[in-house]
């Protein structure tokens, strides 16, 4: 009961500032913008004008599995910021203005609090990914060729389990500070940080939550799931509900020292 009330607080909350209504809007631009642009690149480069006569522009043919990965690459960087921006003060906004403490005065349970708070951010996250690889599908098949509506529906599942990675990396540093700009900062250069290892020691990391884009890519080009997308998934969502408790372990720290 007390969990479900926070919940729908949250869900509540989003209605009121438009979150429902412009990020499903942006994820839809942001997966939508490469495929589209990139068919009809030749005919906006010839509106445009500019070029010498006579000037030829060949693009190469991209199989509907490139173009989804076109897609998931905007998403992974432009999308990835608008889900850190838009969390960022989660919970670290309530903490700064003193909201939180008259909500955990309450008998509110810090776990419910906190996972509340992650839910109802993942459900709005959830449901602009489905929404925006839903449009995205719906031009490739029109511009591309046919792709399943499976493949895009494993493509979205295992996708956003790295979405909720970020998420739960966001909530937990909102956990440690009050300070939104320093929560976004921390989980940008956290993603970039994991990022980067994952290159250095790939040999070693094959089941990093880096590696999920990769594998969604081999996925959609032979039809099948691999044991490694697989065990990177399991991976991610591990590391996501240690972030989750951590940052409920984090919070009540904070709270009880306060």
């Amino acid at each position: 009961m007390q969990w479900m009330a926070l919940f729908r607080k949250e869900i509540t909350e989003y209605w009121r500032n438009k979150k429902w209504i412009w990020v499903p809007l942006v994820f839809i631009l942001l997966a939508i913008i490469d495929p589209v642009s990139n068919y009809y690149l030749p005919q906006i480069l010839e509106s445009v004008g500019g070029l010498p006569d006579g000037t030829v522009i060949e693009l190469p043919d991209f199989a509907p599995a490139e173009v989804v990965m076109m897609s998931l690459g905007q998403l992974s960087s432009l999308g990835v910021l608008v889900i850190t921006l838009m969390s960022m003060a989660t919970i670290a906004g309530e903490r700064r203005s003193g909201v939180s403490e008259l909500i955990l005065v309450k008998p509110v349970a810090y776990r419910n609090y906190i996972t509340a708070k992650w839910a109802a951010l993942l459900a709005l996250v959830w449901a602009s990914l489905l929404i925006g690889m839903l449009a995205s599908w719906y031009y490739i098949n029109i511009l591309y060729g046919e792709l399943s509506l499976h493949s895009i529906l494993l493509v979205i599942i295992f996708y956003g389990f790295w979405l909720t990675l970020v998420v739960s990396v966001s909530i937990f540093y909102n956990t440690l500070f009050k300070t939104p700009g320093i929560v976004a900062f921390l989980t940008i250069a956290t993603i970039i940080l994991m990022s980067i290892v994952t290159q250095i020691f790939s040999h070693v990391l094959v089941w990093s939550p880096n590696n999920l884009t990769m594998y969604l890519m081999e996925m959609v080009q032979t039809g099948s799931i691999s044991s490694d997308l697989v065990w990177t998934a399991i991976v991610t969502i591990i590391i996501s509900i240690g972030l989750l408790i951590a940052a409920i372990i984090a919070l009540k720290k904070k709270e009880l020292a306060n």
